[in-house]
């Protein structure tokens, strides 16, 4: 069942540009580009992920 208003986003490591994770938003009351602090197996260090499309 899809929750209303929700959206699936991918993450992408800033570094490698691997996509790595996906979460879900609410993009009616987020409107800005999410931005964690990830784990990257490919770089194997911890790094700043971004919303990708």
């Amino acid at each position: 069942m899809k929750k209303k208003g929700r959206q699936i986003i991918t993450l992408a490591c800033f570094d490698c540009k691997e996509r790595n994770y996906t979460t879900t938003k609410n993009r009616k009351t987020h409107t800005e580009k999410l931005e964690l602090r990830k784990y990257c197996k490919v770089c194997r260090t911890h790094t700043l992920h971004k919303e990708t499309k």
